[in-house]
């Protein structure tokens, strides 16, 4: 009897040890796998390209590292961003986004909207306040509250953008030599919501500016372009894409059902986001809307974010990402292009934010002006946030 003692409590000290051991090296160990950014020499940047780069205004519509366990205060040996790695590459304005629901698998061609959802495996292990083990909305409130405490302790490097005045005064701080980049918030998915119009204010009193419609799944809102059809908005996807642009927010339809694309468009008449994507002409996957949809996208005034992952680009490397910038110039025009990384969203890239110098030498090799770059880098984005934001 005293040795089957000794054996049961050597299973529970075991058992104990296996828990905490994966609380503590499991999500860094997932976060790694994840991210990936692809072995390479260091990228050859001329002195042209590396005067241009340091002068440019450099925006990015989305990044994922708030899902993550990761100081974005310090510079990381994980991951493909944090305030250090954006600060060395230049960036202005991060659209940091909160995903809250994703399904398992992450099928570019089909999910059905009650897959096994991988989020809420990752909140538990990361050890997330228990309301976001169950809520989508509690999820999208700690993710804000969590760039809001890298702002806290950032030393001012980090400052969040709610108002065309924060703009203002962060483009003034840049352009004074400040070593200094600008959060602004975005959900991916409003599925958060949870299909009640009035969280919507606390998603914008949280710090939310831009508001996308879909994820991997169809939502209460409508269908998405990875869901069972292509479905348009429903009544209730309709009163929030109302509600958003009443609000002042930006609107984003990337991951939306081609008919949800065409029903906005349909019933707004502001400038809209597709926040990271490739061009179907130069990567025809399921993943990259067709190129005449992309023509009315920019036909709002809006912008195209591409991304720098392999199911939108095909072509991973600077080169490869610029030739698909070059492709997006030729469907939409100079004026509707811009980047969406997509960095910390579960791809593998070819660089990190720190290394976006290597992509403003891309864009000059394929030929792209000065004039060009600096719309692509930034300046497009700018100019829809500044039209969005009170």
């Amino acid at each position: 009897m005293a040795t089957l003692a000794r054996w049961f409590r050597r299973l529970l000290v075991i058992g104990a040890l296996a828990i905490v051991a994966f609380f503590v090296f499991a999500p860094a160990y997932l976060d790694k796998q994840r991210n990936p950014v692809i072995e390479h020499a260091p990228y050859a940047i001329s002195d042209a390209a590396r005067t241009l780069h340091n002068s440019l205004v450099i925006g990015d519509l989305h990044a994922d590292p708030l899902l993550w366990k990761r100081d974005l205060t310090k510079r990381n040996t994980r991951g493909q961003m944090d305030i250090p790695r954006l600060i060395e590459g230049n960036v202005t304005l991060q659209v940091f986004t909160a995903v809250t629901k994703s399904p398992a698998g992450q099928n570019i061609h089909q999910n059905e909207a009650d897959a096994r959802d991988n989020i809420t495996l990752l909140a538990i292990g990361q050890l997330w306040p228990v309301p976001t083990w169950t809520s989508l909305y509690e999820r999208a409130l700690h993710q804000a509250k969590k760039l809001h405490r890298f702002q806290e302790r950032s030393d001012g490097r980090l400052r969040i953008i709610r108002t065309e005045a924060d703009l203002d005064a962060l483009l003034d701080l840049k352009r004074a030599g400040e070593d200094v980049v600008g959060g602004l918030l975005g959900i991916e998915g409003a599925h958060p919501l949870e299909g009640d119009l009035d969280k919507l204010q606390g998603l914008v009193d949280a710090g939310y500016r831009l508001i996308a419609l879909q994820h991997f799944f169809d939502n209460a809102l409508g269908g998405s372009l990875h869901g069972t059809g292509d479905h348009g908005l429903t009544e209730f996807g309709r009163a929030v894409v109302t509600a958003t642009v009443e609000q002042g927010l930006i609107l984003d339809v990337a991951h939306s059902s081609p008919q949800v694309v065409r029903d906005v468009i349909a019933i707004t008449d502001v400038p809209l986001v597709l926040s990271h994507t490739g061009i179907h002409k130069a990567c025809p996957v399921k993943r990259n809307l067709p190129d005449d949809l992309m023509r009315d996208i920019a036909a709002t005034g809006g912008v195209i974010g591409i991304g720098y992952w392999a199911n939108a680009v095909c072509d991973t490397s600077p080169a490869g990402v610029a030739k698909t910038i070059r492709s997006a110039i030729e469907v939409v025009g100079e004026n509707h292009v811009a980047l969406g990384s997509d960095f910390d969203g579960s791809v593998k890239t070819a660089f990190d934010t720190s290394e976006l110098a290597a992509l403003t030498q891309a864009m000059l090799d394929e030929g792209l002006s000065e004039t060009q770059i600096r719309k692509i880098a930034g300046g497009n984005m700018l100019r829809v946030v500044r039209a969005r934001l009170d």
